[in-house]
């Protein structure tokens, strides 16, 4: 297929999903469908669509070409004049605020990333994200009566029971016809696959399913799909464990039982996707974060929340950047993690004096890159490839304590997001250097 042709499908995409947007809102208006009906029509043909994109396009590049054009058509879609009363009324006619649309653009370009040509990688999670949300969605909308509280609201458990049943059949009929996994396996992965996603999806917020459910799906499929079935069934009672723990513990650190869950969730992925070393950088950060916020509070409605999705936004961009470039970004990853463990101990000390904050905020920078360059020790030959990195590591500390230490009132706001920002600059700085010279 000719690029010229590729071009004009990818564009002709987009087309569809206008066309389809439009033809939504017009049976809403005549059949009286509600926003939420409206949005779940327009997620299912939009996710029906990118089903077909590995066979649709010849290359890849005219797929993140489409991602690209989809998310900019978003975007413009979220301003006033058409968010309301306009074509984008089909996806923001809901009262909670929700960025499904674009993750769900972004959702769908990082999986056909990392799925790098393999069918049930990207068709599994890609079809759960279609299906099994929306049933789980207009089940609830329906015949909700026994309701669990989250953050923006309330789900059912009979749309939560909707979404595990599709997706284990999902999961059943994907693994037989795509994949070689030994039966056994196959059951005991569905069943993990359908868990695993029923919690995403029931304690997801603003949308962040869209992207969650499928990206963590198709990294857990990844890094286990081939696992003995003795390690899966071990793996799936530490996952119920670790769900009883947090939900018996968070009380006592003024954590919800639905950031717990969530907790949970980010913890069981990284633990399943990595080696036990690498794993525990990142779970430091949500003990910062939990000092941060009994310390000195920020302003942020859900600031559990905010920093599992800051975080996990940040892991899939270092997991997709090894994609693109051949080389592994492990420890620049790690060097992160201590940039934004660094950057919440020093906003904690806010209310302190200024050499109370910088003392501490450079204590912890310094005891936490120890504590990196010995994990780090762990890793095989190829992840240590970038050799000496303590020069990165007291910029990325000078840095983060520099801004968030002397200016800790700058993060009273969106702490999370703009403390991750933060501490990426040196890493991502570094790692390409490092691959420039390579």
């Amino acid at each position: 297929m000719s690029s010229g042709l590729q071009i004009a499908i990818a564009f002709g995409s987009v087309a569809v999903l206008l066309g389809l947007m439009a033809v939504v809102k017009r049976l809403a208006a005549a059949r009286d469908f509600s926003p939420e009906v409206q949005r779940k029509l327009v997620h299912i043909g939009t996710g029906l669509y990118a089903l077909t994109l590995p066979w649709l396009f010849t290359d890849d590049w005219p797929v993140y070409m489409l991602i690209g054009l989809t998310l900019i058509v978003m975007a413009v879609l979220r301003t006033p004049a058409l968010a309301k009363g306009g074509i984008g009324e089909t996806l923001h006619g809901v009262e909670r605020q929700s960025y499904g649309d674009l993750l769900l653009a972004l959702a769908v370009g990082t999986v056909f990333l990392l799925a790098d040509g393999r069918a049930i990688l990207y068709i599994l999670p890609i079809a759960t994200l279609t299906l099994a949300d929306a049933a789980a969605a207009l089940t609830g909308s329906r015949y909700g009566s026994k309701f669990f509280t989250v953050e923006d609201g309330r789900k059912s458990l009979e749309g939560s029971t909707a979404f595990f049943t599709i997706t284990l059949v999902i999961s059943m009929v994907c693994l037989l016809l795509l994949s070689d996994v030994p039966r056994p396996n196959v059951v005991l992965l569905s069943v993990m696959v359908a868990a695993f996603g029923t919690l995403v999806e029931a304690d997801s917020w603003r949308g962040f399913d869209n992207f969650f459910l499928p990206a963590g799906l198709m990294v857990f499929l990844e890094s286990h799909m081939n696992s003995p079935w003795q390690e899966l069934v071990v793996l799936l009672f530490l996952f119920l464990l670790a769900i009883v723990i947090f939900l018996r513990i968070a009380p006592r650190f003024g954590i919800t039982k639905h950031a717990a869950r969530v907790y949970v969730i980010s913890t069981f992925l990284l633990i399943s996707v990595t080696a036990l070393q690498n794993t525990v950088l990142p779970l430091l950060v949500f003990v910062t974060h939990a000092f941060a916020r009994r310390a000195n509070p920020c302003r942020a409605a859900w600031p559990e929340l905010d920093i599992v999705a800051a975080l996990a936004l940040a892991s899939f961009a270092w997991l997709a950047s090894e994609m693109i470039i051949p080389f592994n970004a492990l420890m620049f990853y790690g060097l992160m993690s201590v940039g934004l463990s660094v950057g919440l101990i020093a906003v904690a000390f806010g209310p302190r004096e200024i050499w109370v904050r910088l003392g501490a905020a450079g204590l912890v920078g310094v005891g936490l890159f120890t504590l990196y360059a010995a994990l780090m020790r762990y890793n095989a030959p190829h992840v240590l490839w970038p050799g000496d990195m303590r020069l990165l590591g007291v910029l990325t500390i000078l840095l983060v304590v520099g801004i968030a230490g002397l200016r800790p009132a700058m993060f009273e706001t969106h702490r999370a997001a703009k403390l991750t920002l933060l501490a990426l600059v040196v890493p991502v700085i570094g790692y390409s250097a490092k691959v420039i010279t390579a």
